[in-house]
């Protein structure tokens, strides 16, 4: 039977701060030397991206963009081994995952799904404004399937079974107290970037993300490519005056200056820029719905679970109590930002292969020392 392990990740908070203990993934650099902000692909941790299109009652609903393990090919490309089905915070996308893939892989034998959530990297739906958690969780439901199905090549559907769950710094309560200020977060954030270089330096400078790895190949996932007419002033003065000066000097073509003059003030030249994939601000009416009763679900789920945060002062009363209890497995990674996975993602990797070889999921590669 097909073992599954969810890993969940909801912006729940603004990040962190810069600061603290860098992955060393991230890059050391000596003086003079500039990072590298430059873009990764995604092929260089994931092995595959393909398009899995699920419906709705009503038809073709979504084409969802999965991109199933691993960078390292010399294992098994992640055809063995239970299944890690990824889902990243809201405004990320499966690119998040990306660093953690490649470690998780080398550690232990599994096989990895990570998807771009609705309206979230390249997936494409009709309805993109529909992001409620009852929406999203068929969604997830559906490639839920399509994982296992793929993984056992069955040409009809199966009953999916969940093994295990592991929630990643995302407590209901402190959630929920944080929402109040998430609009002027997300207000505080520059609308637009001159290029996906620029938006990954950004993302590490400001905090978000701790990893410039992990950076260089998240980001483009958080960001698209818009192409829309943007006044220069300063071209457009030096046009002018340009004009002006040569209309002064040779009277005689005055006639064909104004002409010159009027098709230079119609032109305007176009800038590639690039802006959010998403407009989180627009989202509000569904933030509540994504958080609430989210610790007593997780208390309520008949599966072992883990639950990692970056900070013990982020348990809210219920995980409080059920910790006590012994009802999960908890692990502080301090030292990290919201994006634990990103920012940490050995340390995260680390802790979930110890969990996952802990309740016999599965077992660590040979040759690896734990």
């Amino acid at each position: 039977m097909e073992k599954q392990l969810h890993l969940n990740v909801l912006a729940s908070r603004p990040p962190v701060p810069e600061g603290g203990l860098q992955s060393r993934s991230k890059m050391r650099m000596g003086p003079g030397r500039k990072r590298d902000f430059s873009p990764l692909s995604w092929s260089e941790y994931f092995e595959a991206m393909e398009d899995v299109e699920v419906e709705n009652n009503n038809g073709k609903d979504i084409s969802f963009n999965v991109a199933p393990i691993s960078v390292l090919l010399i294992y098994s490309s992640g055809q063995h081994g239970p299944v890690l089905l990824l889902l990243h915070g809201g405004g990320h996308s499966a690119l998040s995952w990306a660093v953690f893939t490649a470690v998780i892989y080398s550690r232990i034998n599994c096989r990895v799904v990570a998807m771009d959530l609705r309206a979230h990297g390249d997936t494409k739906v009709k309805n993109s404004d529909d992001l409620s958690a009852e929406t999203m969780a068929k969604d997830i439901g559906k490639v839920h399937g399509w994982s296992y199905s793929s993984s056992y090549r069955c040409s009809k559907p199966r009953a999916v079974v969940t093994w295990s769950v592991c929630v990643i710094d995302v407590v209901e309560g402190t959630a929920m107290d944080a929402l109040n200020s998430m609009q002027n977060f997300l207000r505080s954030r520059p609308k637009t970037f001159k290029s996906v270089e620029n938006a990954i330096e950004w993302s590490v400078k400001s905090g978000q993300i701790r990893n410039v790895e992990s950076a260089r190949v998240s980001m483009g996932g958080q960001v698209k490519k818009c192409e829309e007419p943007l006044n220069s002033p300063g071209v457009s003065k030096s046009i002018s005056d340009g004009i002006i000066e040569e209309e002064e000097e040779e009277e005689e073509e005055g006639e064909s200056n104004h002409k010159r003059k009027k098709e230079d003030d119609q032109e305007v030249k176009k800038e590639t820029i690039y802006t959010w994939q998403i407009d989180l601000s627009k989202t509000e009416k569904y933030w509540e719905g994504w958080f609430s009763g989210l610790s007593a679900l997780f208390l309520s789920c008949p599966v072992p679970k883990l639950l990692l945060l970056a900070g013990v002062d982020r348990l809210d009363k219920d995980l409080t109590i059920g910790q006590m209890q012994g009802k999960f497995q908890m692990q502080v990674l301090p030292q990290c930002g919201h994006a634990v996975h990103e920012d940490a993602p050995e340390k995260v990797a680390d802790a979930l292969a110890s969990f996952m070889v802990r309740h016999k999921f599965t077992e660590f590669k040979e040759g690896f020392l734990c």
